[in-house]
């Protein structure tokens, strides 16, 4: 697919503008540990060619060169970093990071030879303000080297995820969808903060529904208790963040059904922070929403790292490369 004919669905004023906007007016630089797959390729050349930011890549400049060729996609004075000429400096760099795990120049150097593991050394010495990868790699290979170098950042428990989810000009913000599969009530209220905090940044005004099967104290089981607790933890440690749970998605999301069954929850059915209960109920959330909803999703974003690392799905398009790529962008900013 040429990246002339890459179209962008972006509507004028809505978050994707916004993101896009941010983008271009403070270019950051952005790392592709995965630069031969024509989709990656394809979006590098657009970012590229439109000023959205900065394209890295990382890998054999050969393969690249070979392949930019292959699809027409040019890539004039655009930044390689081949792991063939790998720095000692960096190798040492990482056994000093690794040594508790008792790390050698010898595996520092097989290690390293991996993009995505010599990408992410890159950015923690500032070589570039962020990273994008998952095209061609599982979730686990990116998360790995991520914990591993970049880390979460002082005062976060763990690393969280988050899509953005556009329909019909309306925004959600969805997590965990892609991290933490069976977090604890603390973990969970956690997420919640993280996200809120997130949703503010993009100028939201957070409103957190904490979502289970049950709405408020409608049922008892272990499941709802673990939602309750989250709840109780997140409004006594942020109480400036308006918050409510267990919520039912539609008590949620639904104003009339609110007043049925929530009508003194402060969430009111206009939740815009949606928190799942575990990695099954996010996951087939944000899927069910994009493909039965038909809503424009951006991520999974990556929350709580010491810098921006995403991770794509392996399944994703051009366009979702592009938005994700963008994101990651104004997050480095």
């Amino acid at each position: 697919m040429p990246f002339a004919n890459v179209h962008v669905h972006q509507k004028k004023g809505g978050i994707i503008d916004s993101i896009f906007c941010r983008a271009k007016a403070n270019r950051r630089r952005i790392l592709f540990p995965e630069p031969t797959e024509p989709r990656i390729l394809t979006a590098v050349s657009y970012l590229l060619a439109n000023k959205i930011l900065t394209p890295v890549l990382v890998g054999d400049e050969c393969e690249i060169l070979k392949k930019s060729v292959e699809l027409k996609l040019p890539l004039k004075s655009i930044r390689i970093y081949d792991p063939k000429d790998l720095p000692e400096k960096l190798c040492e760099q990482f056994c000093e990071l690794r040594k508790n795990q008792g790390v050698t120049m010898e595996q520092a150097r097989h290690i390293l030879k991996d993009p995505v593991w010599y990408a992410m050394m890159l950015l923690k010495n500032a070589d570039a303000d962020g990273l994008i990868c998952g095209a061609m790699h599982r979730t686990a290979e990116t998360l790995r080297p991520a914990f591993s170098i970049i880390k979460t950042k002082p005062g976060v428990s763990l690393a969280s995820s988050y899509f953005i989810m556009v329909e019909d000009g309306k925004v959600y913000f969805y997590a965990d969808c892609a991290v933490n599969p069976d977090p604890t009530a603390e973990q969970l209220a956690d997420i919640a903060i993280t996200t809120a905090d997130t949703a503010a940044s993009f100028g939201y005004t957070p409103r957190v529904a904490m979502l289970s099967f049950a709405t408020l104290d409608s049922a008892r089981h272990p499941l709802v208790d673990k939602v309750t607790r989250a709840t109780q933890i997140v409004k006594r440690s942020r109480p400036d963040i308006i918050c409510d749970g267990p919520l039912q998605f539609d008590t949620a999301v639904v104003p009339n059904v609110a007043q049925k069954k929530a009508p003194f929850s402060p969430i009111q059915g206009n939740a815009n922070v949606l928190i799942f209960p575990d990695l099954n109920v996010g996951n087939i959330a944000y899927k069910i929403t994009q493909r039965f909803g038909h809503a424009q999703p951006i991520g999974p974003i990556l929350q709580g790292l010491n810098k921006p690392v995403n991770d794509l799905s392996l399944g994703c398009t051009v366009e979702e490369i592009i938005k994700t790529a963008a994101l990651t962008a104004v997050q480095a900013q």
